[in-house]
């Protein structure tokens, strides 16, 4: 039955259209998912810096808050990444040695094992990517700038216009927790955000359009 499946002389209806278009169906619902998950984490902080901000007397904790939840949407749109690259390794396979072939057979198939690292793929499907370079990819393309948003709000928030009869550090203490204290916190909790962010490492990821890639086909054209 497998023989000819993605031979030249099937037809544009055959099996093997039938299969790159469910996975890119895949593909499209996991990214809608990650879509889904920043715009919650948005509307968040919208609605966090809104309510900090509508008094003098509001908490400047209701930040930290925030800061929190969005991490906890961090940590989930790193698991929907995951399986977003389940799908989109599969497409790029496909596209890169069968339909990049057959428009130009010149440049030969760059994966000669490509059909047997898709069948065990099928029989065995496994995340392609760790966590944690799940997070440096969510961390890069949304969450940094969100995190660093809420960072110069509560910064303005503890300095600019702290609460009455308190000033740095003081401005910053969380209950029983002094000011100096918590900055060390937050400040531990953003190095370590920026540690995963920019470290060094080599991208697993499949396919994925970098920054940096887009930038030189920008200085092509």
């Amino acid at each position: 039955m497998g023989r000819g499946f993605f031979e030249e002389s099937s037809a544009p209806g055959s099996a093997m259209a039938h299969l790159y278009r469910g996975e890119i169906h895949r593909m499209k619902l996991w990214r809608e998912r990650l879509d889904r998950t920043s715009n919650w984490a948005v509307t968040l902080i919208a609605a966090i810096l809104t309510y900090a901000f509508s008094s003098a007397t509001r908490p400047h904790y209701v930040i930290l808050v925030g800061i929190v939840m969005v991490t906890v949407f961090l940590v989930i749109e790193a698991r929907r990444y995951r399986g977003y690259d389940m799908w989109r390794s599969r497409v790029r396979l496909l596209q890169r040695n069968v339909f990049a072939y057959s428009l130009d057979p010149s440049q030969g198939i760059e994966d000669q094992n490509w059909r047997p690292r898709l069948s065990r793929d099928y029989r065995e499907p496994r995340t392609k990517i760790s966590y944690e370079e799940a997070i440096a990819h969510r961390l890069r393309r949304v969450y940094l700038p969100l995190f660093t948003v809420l960072l110069a709000a509560w910064a303005f928030r503890i300095s600019v216009t702290p609460d009455v009869g308190s000033a740095w550090p003081a401005s910053a203490s969380v209950g029983v927790l002094p000011g100096v204290a918590v900055a060390a916190l937050v400040g531990v909790f953003y190095a370590v955000l920026l540690g995963i962010t920019f470290r060094p490492r080599a991208w697993q990821a499949t396919g994925e359009l970098r920054r940096s890639d887009v930038g030189a086909w920008d200085d092509i054209e």
